[in-house]
């Protein structure tokens, strides 16, 4: 998907690759939204992130 949505939920084991997917939007323009989600599946940590991209005229 290349189309930049202004919202994104980013979902997925709590890792190292979740995490970078999480920077690399971060570097992209993206702004963390809240707090992140986490719950235990029986096997390991997921975690859920929100994140919005900043249109003109939003707040800083």
């Amino acid at each position: 998907m290349d189309e930049r949505l202004r919202y994104r939920l980013i979902t997925g084991p709590d890792d190292a690759e979740f995490c970078a997917r999480i920077s690399a939007l971060l570097d992209q323009g993206y702004r963390l939204y809240g707090s992140p989600a986490l719950t235990f599946d029986g096997t390991r940590v997921r975690a859920a992130q929100a994140l919005v991209l900043p249109q003109p005229g939003d707040d800083a």
